[in-house]
């Protein structure tokens, strides 16, 4: 199995601890990186990606290395402190460039056979809508199945964790590295990723962009093929 866990931040805290809690309890390969340290460029809007090609963006060889890896990956671990009760800036400037594999626009095949878990802390609050912020992207993405760890830590360094708190975060990455190991190989996205896949393909059929629409017919995914 091979993982890769994108850390939405360079220090090593409670976040980054229970990333590699569940990455050590898979038992797999693990390509690992650090925001911003590893990427640090902000998307310019140029919609170069949208409407021609990805290999066009400014900073698509920069970003190369992270895609080959995610790309590569079976399982992805996308892992953010909460900042002001979102994801880090880091995290969010990472996936803002990849809205061109976006369903809605030319989704990679690979993505509907991964797993994908959105991992948060925080003294306090704000874990719930710091995994949305990176489980929408995955969920565009086309990935198959998306889990969501957000643990209120209460406390600044993962020194500082309770043993109370530290017992729970070891039995959910248990539960959780069981059920990803249990579907590794044996993937095919939900009913909702291939709902939202089936209205994309209509919506290709017709076509509002042609690079999307050229893409999605050379895939076959508005005939009878499907990426899963």
């Amino acid at each position: 199995m091979k993982i890769t866990i994108i850390h939405g931040q360079s220090h090593k805290g409670s976040t980054y601890h229970i990333a590699h809690m569940l990455a050590e309890k898979m038992k797999g390969e693990v390509a690992e990186f650090f925001l911003p340290k590893d990427f640090d460029e902000f998307c310019t809007g140029c919609n170069t990606c949208f409407m021609r090609s990805e290999l066009k963006c400014p900073h698509y060889e920069k970003l190369s290395p992270i895609t080959n890896a995610m790309d590569e990956a079976d399982v992805l671990i996308l892992a953010s402190p909460v900042y002001v009760y979102h994801a880090t800036g880091s995290m969010k400037a990472f996936l803002d460039h990849y809205g061109y594999q976006w369903m809605v626009h030319r989704p990679k095949a690979v993505m509907f056979k991964k797993q994908a878990v959105c991992i948060s802390t925080a003294a306090g609050g704000g874990m719930k809508s710091t995994n949305k912020d990176m489980a929408d992207s995955m969920f565009f993405w086309g990935v198959g199945k998306i889990y969501k760890y957000g643990v209120g830590v209460r406390a600044v360094s993962y020194d500082h964790v309770s043993e109370r708190i530290k017992k729970k975060i070891e039995k959910k990455t248990s539960s959780l590295a069981k059920q990803i190991n249990r579907r590794n190989g044996n993937m095919t996205p939900g009913l909702k990723t291939r709902l939202f896949f089936y209205i994309m393909r209509m919506t290709m059929k017709k076509g509002w962009n042609q690079t999307d629409a050229d893409y999605w017919r050379e895939k076959g995914w508005t005939g009878k093929k499907r990426p899963w």
